[in-house]
């Protein structure tokens, strides 16, 4: 082995446990922020900018689910990029699998457009919360149909995409955290900023990592 194979592989072991940390970190700020509501509260974290929307039963039944479901999402989702978990536990891997689709397609992604409607920060932010429900759901169904079709390859590539968008859950607020800290904007502009900027990058992302892993290889095997 050469000293530059060494070296990118050393690359990648560090970017994999830095990923790791970083989503582990989040993941866990995400509970913390999750059990405030725990049992049923409307007076805390979030909701306390939303008080003139928690006395209409459907948003607030759309947005526990959303809170309370999206970390099943995260957890369920993060299992399926394993190599090891796929190779070694099957099992796991197709359950974890079916977790998230219905977890997703049932509850966070349908929960996520209703609040998506009433988004803070204008027309801009709501159409941007919506699409991205949409196009989480959309995602993960085309990548459950591709599995189905024991198209392994295209199922692989649609949940990249799918798991993109849920980790939005992360990056929106990574994104407000980094803004605000550099920027001290007003709190609807940083709305209409993240809106955007929390899921469009991730597919950008998203795009880079498919054609790189999956699409570059796959013409570099054929050859």
């Amino acid at each position: 082995m050469n000293i530059a194979v060494k070296k990118t592989k050393k690359i990648k072991a560090v970017a994999i446990v830095a990923g790791l940390f970083i989503y582990s970190y989040f993941f866990y700020l995400m509970i913390t922020i999750t059990v405030q509501y725990f049992p049923i509260r409307t007076d805390v974290a979030f909701l306390n900018i939303k008080q003139d929307y928690v006395h209409m039963p459907h948003y607030l039944l759309a947005f526990f689910i959303h809170v309370f479901s999206s970390c099943f999402v995260l957890l369920a989702g993060f299992t399926q990029f394993s190599k090891y978990i796929r190779m070694e536990f099957p099992k796991v891997h197709k359950r974890m699998g079916w977790v998230y689709v219905i977890v997703t397609v049932g509850l966070a992604g349908p929960s996520g457009l209703i609040i998506g409607i009433y988004a803070n920060g204008g027309l801009s932010s709501q159409i941007a919360f919506c699409m991205l429900a949409v196009l989480w759901i959309v995602f993960t169904m085309i990548s459950v149909v591709r599995i189905i079709q024991k198209k392994v390859t295209s199922h692989r590539i649609w949940m990249i995409r799918s798991f993109a968008l849920a980790l939005s859950a992360i990056t929106l607020r990574a994104w407000k955290y980094l803004l605000v800290a550099m920027f001290h904007p007003k709190p609807m502009d940083v709305y209409q900023v993240v809106a955007w900027l929390g899921w469009v990058l991730n597919l950008v992302i998203a795009e880079i990592i498919i054609y790189k892993t999956i699409i570059h290889a796959s013409k570099k095997t054929v050859k």
